[in-house]
């Protein structure tokens, strides 16, 4: 009995000093969203976004052939948020978290890559391109995107540096920005893209969330857009 004890006891200090660390339980499944606040409203009033570009049709958000961003009106950190996707065939799209700086916002923000993997034209794509993780920076654990034309789930937790993707149930990436330090190699050896010189340890953990236009002409649909914000 003595034994129980103690083993609950050190199991909830263990559990109370990682919630003082600010740490979390890797993501198991889809949050229940649907309450949850609607990341962009359909009359646009709470976003920054192109004029022409984005528009709603039967409760799906959709660019119209330009690569333009729509971005939200506010910044956010601490934060989750739960979104449906359905890429055209070859699509290259992301989910952009921590924007801090309008326009240029390529190597001030992070990317959530959404990837149509199964494409031929991105048969030999880098692994950090895939679908589900941090674009040019930490490839996905798994292939977890479905085939072109069907309905994807994602859910991004953003809670200071720890970033966690769970697509379609499957936990593809889990990470910590502070262990990116350099801005020409990923902590595996990888190269990082010219074009994303920034460090991700040196990058803010508050800003803008957006969704990337409709990259080389090829859109991807988006719906039930839901945020949740942490303590």
């Amino acid at each position: 009995m003595k034994h129980l004890i103690l083993t609950i006891t050190v199991a909830l200090l263990n559990s109370l000093m990682a919630a003082h660390a600010g740490e979390a339980a890797p993501l198991k499944a889809h949050p229940k969203s649907k309450a949850w606040p609607d990341l962009f409203a359909a009359d646009f009033s709470n976003a920054q976004v192109p004029p022409g570009v984005w528009s709603w049709k039967d409760g799906e958000l959709t660019p119209k052939d330009k690569d333009e961003v729509i971005w939200t009106g506010k910044e956010y950190e601490n934060f989750m948020l739960d979104l449906e996707f359905n890429l055209e065939p070859g699509a290259n799209s992301g989910v952009l978290v921590y924007n801090s700086e309008l326009p240029n916002w390529v190597p001030n923000t992070v990317e959530v890559q959404l990837l149509d993997d199964p494409a031929p034209k991105w048969a030999d794509v880098q692994p950090t391109w895939r679908c589900g993780g941090i674009f040019a920076h930490s490839a996905p654990r798994k292939q977890a995107v479905k085939k072109a034309g069907e309905w994807n789930r994602m859910t991004i937790r953003c809670q200071g540096p720890k970033i966690s993707v769970l697509l379609n149930g499957v936990l593809v990436t889990d990470m910590n920005m502070k262990d990116w330090k350099s801005g020409k190699k990923n902590p595996d050896g990888s190269d990082i893209a010219e074009f994303e010189p920034r460090p991700l340890a040196e990058m803010a953990t508050k800003g803008r969330i957006g969704l990337q236009g409709a990259h080389g002409g090829i859109s991807t649909h988006f719906r039930n857009i839901k945020i949740k914000q942490l303590d």
